[in-house]
């Protein structure tokens, strides 16, 4: 083929990712990555020509993807809250369904405190740093002082890496959830997590797109999922303040017992289970006033 237009490089590669049980959405992704193009322009401009040589690459990471590469890990980066976050295989890459555990822990936040006090939040088992990033940067009515831990130091150089480039002033802790914390004396108003909660028994129905190229460490809590979330109740009263606000994003169905296990371990708290776009139980909040 020697010239290829927009329109018949995402034919093919639709075609070809469906044919071997991929996203065909990823060719988009893909060509909008190399092309530098917006969503609507790639849209807009389906007759133009790929250079030989963008269309080559193009071909390479498909085939790539398909062999089993995230497409994230072949690009780079992924966008997170409008943002765009590197990533590689020290780092889960992150979900659309954590930037809900943000949006509704901005709106929880704007309820619980007065605007214009500094407060101590943190991130425990930051991985890429999306959420303390993030976080850190969209709370404009509440200055944080922001923190972020991770037992893996490889992911931390990462975290550090997107806090630098998206300009995130965040503190860096390397250790096993709180414990960097408590040894630090800090007590916090605002706690954000995303732990590892998918149950070893559930290994052999994830995607080899996952399980061959994101760190187990940071994908599985124990045998039925609950590990991290039953070692952090023995160490959230050590580091919370009286009034706080504890989110965790939980997996599907486990709403309910991550939320039993806070209202055991604050039972003056209010404690609830926050559905997601889909209708899903995917966040925890715990309101101390």
């Amino acid at each position: 083929m020697t010239s290829v237009t927009l329109f018949e490089a995402l034919k093919w590669a639709s075609s070809f990712l469906v044919e071997n049980g991929r996203d065909e959405n990823v060719g988009e992704i893909y060509l909008r990555h190399l092309m530098g193009l917006s969503r609507s322009q790639l849209l807009a401009e389906q007759r133009r020509s790929v250079p030989r040589e963008k269309w080559d690459e193009f071909q390479n990471g498909i085939r790539e993807h398909v062999g089993g590469v995230p497409i994230q890990h072949i690009i780079g980066s992924e966008e997170f809250y409008g943002r765009p976050f590197v990533v590689n295989e020290h780092v889960l890459i992150p979900r659309p369904e954590t930037e809900e555990l943000i949006y509704y822990g901005l709106e929880k936040m704007k309820d619980l405190f007065e605007p214009g006090i500094l407060l101590q939040a943190a991130d425990v088992g930051t991985g890429s740093g999306a959420i303390a990033v993030t976080l850190k940067l969209e709370s404009e009515r509440i200055p944080l002082q922001m923190m972020a831990v991770d037992i893996s130091s490889e992911a931390l150089a990462v975290a550090a890496k997107n806090s630098s480039k998206l300009d995130a002033n965040v503190r860096f802790f390397e250790g096993d959830l709180l414990q960097p914390l408590i040894d630090d004396g800090v007590k916090l108003d605002i706690l954000l997590s995303n732990p590892p909660y998918i149950p070893l028994t559930d290994r052999e129905t994830l995607s080899d797109v996952v399980i061959d190229h994101e760190p187990e460490l940071a994908l599985f809590g124990g045998e039925d999922g609950y590990d991290l979330y039953k070692r952090f109740m023995d160490e959230l009263p050590h580091v919370m303040k009286e009034k706080c606000l504890i989110g965790f994003e939980v997996g599907v169905g486990q709403g309910g017992t991550v939320a039993e296990l806070l209202r055991r371990t604050f039972p003056d708290a209010e404690t609830e289970v926050v559905h997601d776009i889909n209708g899903k139980d995917r966040m925890v909040f715990c309101v101390r006033k």
